[in-house]
């Protein structure tokens, strides 16, 4: 992997809250990093750069914007931050410009990207597990409200080297051997709160502050993990439900200022990515024979409001 001043070619693919905040926080520690992403955000980061609001600190910084995903030639680690729906046409582009050997660092929701872009371009993807509360309340700009970290996995190669790339950073990560029982732990976080926060229109801590809220994150909670016994997950640290609840409860109030993401694209009028959530929960359990009304209701009830269903 070629190095310029000891860090590879980034390319940040689908700039939005998580590709600005950790592609802004490689830039910021001095990587060369390309961002591409709509009309409205290059032209704010090619103006005044790229403004991180952080719970740690406030500062603008420079990083290459573009609209076209050419600009991301060469590139030898892409962090891929696509709405999940526009993974395959995206890999499959993006395929032909990357470096040998370049790492596809897969920064989304849900637990079947990585596969999708494999089967799709043959990409060299690695899975990541991301924690973070974040929105852009204008183009140029990235609010973080709530943690800010990464886990990656199984341990080798790659992925101590996109731990280290991340860590000195600043990006707090953890390698587990694990990693698909890691995804599918934040799927029961994202399953039990995105919908709600987007039907309700309201902010994480809100839920969590709700006795009916927690009686219907608890019901959502338990159909996920119902799904996952079936088949055959094994997720880290949560024993049952009861310790799934309360993991998802503490991001709820570890984030409690901010909106999910699917909240925050419902209120811009974009398509949302319920369809690996919630939605695939839904499929998931119909394969098995394990019921989700209520995962499918949230389904149903965000593709209404998307106007797609």
């Amino acid at each position: 992997m070629t190095q310029q001043n000891g860090w590879p070619k980034i390319a940040v693919v689908g700039a939005g809250a998580v590709g600005g905040y950790f592609g802004g926080m490689l830039a910021r520690a001095g990587a060369p990093v390309v961002m591409i992403g709509r009309p409205a955000f290059v032209e704010a980061v090619r103006k005044n750069g790229l403004f991180l609001d952080t719970l740690q600190f406030q500062e603008s910084v420079h990083v290459v914007a573009a609209t076209e995903l050419s600009a991301a030639r060469g590139a030898e680690v892409v962090l891929f931050c696509v709405k999940t729906t526009d993974n395959a046409a995206t890999a499959r582009e993006l395929a032909p410009l990357l470096a040998p050997g370049a790492i596809v660092v897969i920064l989304q929701n849900g637990v079947d990207n990585v596969e999708q872009v494999r089967a799709a371009a043959g990409l060299g993807a690695l899975a990541a597990v991301v924690y973070i509360g974040a929105s852009v309340p204008e183009p140029g700009r990235v609010r973080h409200v709530g943690r800010g970290d990464l886990v990656f996995g199984p341990k080798n190669e790659k992925t101590e080297r996109m731990a280290a790339l991340f860590a000195r950073a600043g990006v707090p990560c953890r390698i587990s051997d694990n990693i698909d029982g890691e995804l599918w732990t934040k799927l029961i976080a994202n399953c039990a709160l995105n919908a709600v926060s987007a039907v309700g229109n309201v902010k994480y801590g809100k839920i969590a502050a709700s006795d009916d809220g927690r009686k219907v994150v608890e019901a959502l909670v338990d159909e996920v993990m119902a799904v996952a016994r079936a088949a055959g997950i094994h997720l880290p640290g949560v024993e049952d439900s009861r310790a799934a609840l309360a993991g998802a409860l503490k991001i709820a109030t570890q984030m409690g200022e901010a909106f999910s993401s699917t909240a925050q694209d419902l209120q811009r009028g974009k398509r949302t990515e319920i369809d690996s959530l919630n939605g695939y929960i839904a499929r998931r359990g119909a394969e098995l024979g394990v019921p989700t009304p209520v995962n499918h209701a949230l389904y149903t009830l965000v593709k209404l409001a998307e106007g797609r269903s």
